[in-house]
C-alpha cells in the first residue's frame, strides 16, 4: 500500500502518523504543565465594502474548486477571475451568493463559485469579484505522495495563531479539521473575525471541514434552526457525494476516500446520514483509492474524562459499517487533547479494525482538556 502521511498539529509537537520509528524517552520524570487558555485575536475588517474577506477554498469533485469569501458590498459580483499566471486571468466563472439572519445580526454577502477544471499539483491565481487583491493555491496532487495536515476544536486565540504557523511550516496538500471552527456560539461577528483569522491559510490550500457542537447554534422555538451560519458560510462537496446534506459528505483526493460525519444530526439506522454511509462506503473502489479515512466530531474512544461517552450512541449504530469495510483511520475532536489508539472494534483491540486519534486541541479559548 502507499505510503500516506498525515502531520497532527498538537500546542506542544508535531506527530507523524504511520512512521517508520516511535522514539521513546524513558527514565525521565517530567511534571507537564498545562498551558493556560490564551486571548482571543479579533482579526478586524480593513479592507473596502467591495473587496473580498474571508476568503478559504474547498475541493468539489475531482478538478474542481469552491471559493468562498464574504462582502460587505451587497451588489459586488460572485465572479471569479484565475490563471496560471500572476496577474494573468484567461478564465473566469459565475457563482451563487446568499446571506442570512441570526435574531439582530445580518450576515454580509456570503459569495460561492465553483472553479474548473483545474490540473493536479498546479498553482493557480485568482482575484474574487473584481477586486485586485490577488490570491494563489496549489491544487493537491493526482496520486501519491500526498500530505494531510489535521487539527480540530480550532477556535481563534493565540494558541491557534501557533497551531497555524506549524500548519504553515509543511507544504501539506489538504488540511482536515474534524469539527468547530469559530467557537461563536452564537455571537455571529465571531464567525466573521475567525474567517479573516484563517485566510491567509485557507485561501491558499483547501480546508475540509465538518461541524462540532459549537456549530450548532440552535434554541428551542426562538431559533430553532441549527447550523445557520456554518451552512451558509463553509459549503462542502454534499452534492457531489450523493448526500442531502451539508453536514456530511465525502471527497477523493490521491489515492484517500475521506468521509466526514455529522455527530450531531441523526445516525441511526433509518437515518438518512446512515443509509448514505452505507452506500457511499459499498462504492469505495480500493484500487483506486486504497486508503479510507474517516473525520467526525466527537470521539467514539476517549480516556479523557471530558466529554465521556458523548459519541457511544453513535458508534454503536455505525461501528460495524467502518469495520466491515475497513476503515483505515477516524480523526475526532471535541475533546482538548491529542490521544492515539491501536487499532479497535468494539472496545477491544482488533487489527482489522481501524486506528482512531483524538486531535481536538487546536488552541479554542477552552483551553487543554484536564485529564
Amino acid at each position: 500500500m502507499e505510503k500516506l502521511q498525515f502531520i497532527v498539529l498538537t500546542l506542544v509537537t508535531i506527530l507523524s502518523i504511520f512512521s517508520d520509528q516511535i522514539l521513546v524517552q524513558s527514565q525521565v520524570s517530567l511534571e507537564y504543565v498545562r498551558p493556560p487558555p490564551r486571548r482571543i485575536i479579533t482579526t478586524p475588517h480593513d479592507r473596502p465594502e467591495a473587496h473580498p474577506q474571508q476568503v478559504h477554498i474547498s475541493l468539489v469533485g475531482k478538478d474542481h474548486m469552491r471559493v468562498s469569501w464574504v462582502t460587505t458590498d451587497k451588489n459586488a459580483p460572485s465572479t471569479v477571475e484565475y490563471g496560471k499566471l500572476p496577474g494573468k486571468y484567461d478564465m473566469s466563472m459565475t457563482g451563487e451568493h446568499t446571506t442570512y439572519r441570526y435574531f439582530f445580526y445580518k450576515s454580509g454577502k456570503i459569495h460561492h463559485v465553483k472553479i474548473g477544471p483545474l490540473e493536479p499539483g498546479m498553482t493557480y491565481y485568482y482575484c474574487c469579484g473584481g477586486a485586485e487583491k490577488e490570491f494563489s493555491f496549489k491544487t493537491p496532487p493526482s496520486k501519491f505522495p500526498i500530505e494531510f495536515a489535521v487539527a480540530g476544536d480550532l477556535g481563534q486565540t493565540e494558541w491557534t495563531a501557533s497551531t497555524l504557523l506549524h500548519i504553515n511550516k509543511t507544504d501539506y496538500d489538504v488540511l482536515l479539521l474534524p469539527g468547530d471552527l469559530s467557537y461563536a456560539d452564537t455571537q455571529q461577528p465571531l464567525w466573521d473575525t475567525f474567517g479573516r483569522f484563517v485566510e491567509p491559510y485557507a485561501s491558499r490550500r483547501p480546508w475540509m471541514v465538518t461541524q462540532g457542537n459549537h456549530e450548532v447554534e440552535a434554541f428551542p422555538i426562538i431559533h430553532a434552526h441549527p447550523f445557520v451560519a456554518y451552512n451558509s458560510r463553509w459549503i462542502m462537496p454534499s452534492d457531489e457525494s450523493g448526500s442531502s446534506s451539508n453536514l456530511y459528505y465525502s471527497f477523493d483526493v490521491a489515492g484517500v476516500h475521506i468521509i466526514m460525519l455529522g455527530s450531531y444530526t441523526d445516525f441511526d439506522a433509518n437515518s438518512a446520514q446512515y443509509k448514505w454511509l452505507q452506500a457511499d462506503l459499498a462504492k469505495v473502489n480500493r484500487q483506486k483509492t486504497p486508503w479510507l479515512v474517516v473525520l467526525l466530531h466527537a470521539p467514539w474512544y476517549n480516556t479523557n474524562t471530558a466529554h465521556q461517552g458523548e459519541g457511544e450512541s453513535m458508534r454503536t449504530a455505525m461501528e460495524h459499517l467502518f469495520y466491515n469495510a475497513r476503515v483505515d483511520i477516524v480523526f475526532a475532536g471535541h475533546v482538548h487533547s491529542y490521544e492515539r489508539f491501536t487499532r479497535v472494534y468494539n472496545n477491544e483491540a482488533n487489527p482489522c479494525g481501524p486506528v482512531y486519534v483524538t486531535i481536538g486541541d487546536g488552541g479554542n479559548r477552552e483551553g487543554l482538556a484536564m485529564m
